[in-house]
């Protein structure tokens, strides 16, 4: 077996692998169906006897066997990532370059950071209810990878030669893996908000932190994530200035990068100056994570341009 097939099989292994943890998940939310709203007792002479949780005591809450899953998931995931970076790193060698030069080398990587960022948030915030659409995104990221994205091991064309093109190219895969988190966060938030509103807030919604929690954490993400993205373009016009002779020329894909900058940006300066919360930042977060993957699948495949360099 050459190290280009093994970096191959490693990538279809880590798609089944993230495959059969979000069935693991799945199976950890259908258990939690009958999971009530947390409650605790508040301090004596409050008013009401009873609180709602900010962030639920789930390991009190949840079911036996739905813990059960949710551990195998997550063991599941790790292994997954493992397998996933192993693939970028064979395909790296097979290549004798970083393996970032087209379509099938950035989703990879990116199924690898949005699966790192998930963990960095089960570490600083125990973020276990991130688990099922984290595993169906890198599942998604992985499978299309594997099945429509997949080109054989190349060397780059020579406007690729170029240390600004790895660092424009780096960027865009964090900032994009955590526009993904947030705006998955914001789906969740909808979601959350909207059976907080009818009062239907049980099952494995009830094992979820409150909507309000959910909103500051999608906040928090996509603030990190908007410098990047600003990193990403700027990084790009300089490779630009190399590669072509220009900084910007109007190409789709650096037209609808900055659209997807300007929808950012109106997310975080409506939060920090018409103090925009919940429902409107919400739509909004999710405008712009579908407005990246559009640029990065739709505008690849669908339109002629000077990024059209790698095909897919």
């Amino acid at each position: 077996m050459t190290v280009a097939s093994f970096s191959a099989l490693a990538i279809v292994t880590a798609a089944v692998l993230y495959l059969l943890a979000l069935s693991l998940h799945a199976l950890e939310w259908a258990m939690s169906r009958h999971v009530e709203v947390a409650t605790e007792s508040v301090a004596s002479g409050a008013k009401g006897g009873v609180a709602v949780l900010d962030k639920p005591t789930d390991t009190a809450l949840r079911p036996a066997k739905a813990d059960m899953y949710a551990r195998m998931g997550l063991s599941i995931t790790v292994l997954a990532a493992v397998v996933n970076l192993a693939g970028i790193i064979t395909r790296g060698i097979a290549a004798n370059r970083a393996p970032w030069g087209n379509m099938y080398e950035f989703i990879t990587t990116a199924a690898v950071v949005v699966a790192c960022l998930y963990f960095v948030g089960l570490w600083k915030s125990g973020a276990r209810w991130l688990g099922l659409p984290v595993t169906l995104l890198c599942a998604v990221l992985n499978g299309l990878a594997a099945t429509v994205f997949y080109v054989a091991v190349a060397p780059l064309v020579p406007a690729l030669h170029s240390v600004w093109f790895m660092i424009h190219i780096l960027a865009a895969i964090i900032s994009g893996s955590a526009f993904s988190i947030g705006g998955v966060a914001a789906i969740l938030y909808l979601v959350v908000a909207r059976a907080e509103r009818k009062g239907t807030v049980k099952g494995y919604l009830a094992l979820l932190p409150k909507s309000d929690a959910i909103d500051r954490i999608s906040y928090r993400v996509l603030a990190f994530a908007f410098p990047l993205w600003t990193f990403t373009i700027a990084a790009g016009a300089i490779w630009a200035e190399y590669a072509w002779g220009r900084y910007w020329g109007w190409d789709p894909k650096e037209t609808w990068s900055l659209v997807a900058w300007v929808v950012f940006a109106g997310y975080l300066h409506a939060r920090a100056t018409a103090g925009w919360r919940g429902t409107r930042a919400a739509w909004l977060a999710i405008l712009g994570f579908g407005l990246f993957w559009w640029n990065f699948v739709g505008v690849n495949l669908l339109f002629a341009g000077l990024h059209s360099y790698a095909g897919i």
